[in-house]
């Protein structure tokens, strides 16, 4: 009996341990900074393909990102500009399908044209010269443009089979430019994220946004309770109608926290020449967080060596709370180190 007692104690006790040791690490890996997989493992596959999701995914990345578009038909597809003719051949499918600017646009097709597409590498449309020369060969793989809600079902699948719980972090493009083509992009994405169980706060999402004035209404007129991220860009962007300079104002970083839960400044805003700028301790003053964006191993600032170096001026100088990057098993390397 005694045995029995002694063998019974040393079970629980082991078991006990094993317990609080994955209590250890679940409250280490919430304490990491986030790596958001921008536009998925786009540094090895072609940008917003499900394959370049599925790589990311199994890297190890704790988000993955979506740029959302409308097609004519309104159907979300997951794009990261309203052009759509520096990713896919279109203008050798549909060349007479321009608008007066040369340029080709989604809500000028609907999703079964979309679909006929081939989705590639990205590349100068005026001289077909890949942005990226080393990334992967342009014309290799025949990969489709995903809706929004296939790459949710992706994803949501990935996590059933594996028992992860990886994250989307969609950004709604062009909101105002959406509108004036007639188009509510804003109502027709929240719609989809409810649809798919992404409601409150507690849900892995975080829904990114350029426009400022849209970003107060998705939290106000169309009562979106999920996580917000305000994305700053640079006033000669054409993104939105929205001053950034004020955005990194004081009152500006106090007005966005009414609404926001975080923002998403460009690198270049919170590191200059080295240095660390006060814009990463005026968001979090206001309790949000900051995910600056991209970290590209092969478009590194001049003032680092390195990508670690550029890691460790972000993580351990500036204090983000995650980072936007095209290299998600680089990040992680460094973040676990």
């Amino acid at each position: 009996m005694k045995k029995i007692k002694l063998k019974l104690f040393l079970f629980l006790t082991s078991f006990l341990f094993i317990i609080s040791c994955e209590k250890e690490k679940v409250s280490m890996n919430k304490a990491l900074p986030l790596v958001i997989a921008h536009r998925g493992a786009s540094g090895y596959l072609p940008e917003h393909t499900l394959e370049a999701k599925a790589y990311a995914y199994a890297l190890g990345a704790h988000y993955l990102e979506q740029d959302i578009v409308l097609t004519k038909d309104n159907i979300p597809i997951i794009m990261h500009d309203p052009e759509i003719d520096t990713t896919t051949n279109v203008a050798e499918i549909f060349p007479e399908r321009a608008r007066k600017d040369g340029r080709y646009y989604s809500v000028d097709f609907t999703l079964r044209e979309i679909k006929s597409l081939k989705l590639s590498e990205r590349f100068d449309p005026k001289t077909g010269n890949p942005i990226y020369p080393n990334r992967f060969p342009l014309n290799e793989y025949n990969s489709k443009i995903p809706t929004l809600e296939e790459e949710i079902q992706f994803i949501q699948g990935l996590n059933k089979s594996t028992g992860k719980n990886v994250g989307i972090y969609p950004e709604i493009k062009k909101p105002f430019w959406h509108k004036q083509q007639g188009k509510d992009i804003s109502k027709i994405v929240i719609e989809i994220l409810h649809k798919y169980g992404y409601k409150s706060k507690e849900d892995k999402i975080y829904l990114q946004i350029f426009d400022f004035d849209e970003l107060k209404r998705i939290r106000e007129e169309l009562d979106y309770k999920g996580k917000l991220v305000m994305l700053i860009g640079e006033n000669d962007w054409d993104e939105a109608p929205t001053d950034y300079e004020y955005i990194k104002s004081e009152e500006g970083i106090a007005e966005v926290a009414k609404y926001s839960d975080g923002i998403g400044p460009w690198i270049p805003q919170v590191i200059i020449d080295g240095k660390v700028t006060g814009l990463i301790s005026l968001a979090h003053k206001h309790k949000m967080e900051v995910h600056p964006y991209t970290m590209r191993i092969d478009a590194l600032p001049s003032y680092v060596k390195n990508a670690n170096e550029l890691l460790n001026l972000l993580f351990n100088k500036a204090k983000v709370d995650g980072v936007f990057t095209d290299f998600p098993d680089v990040v992680l390397g460094f973040i676990r180190k």
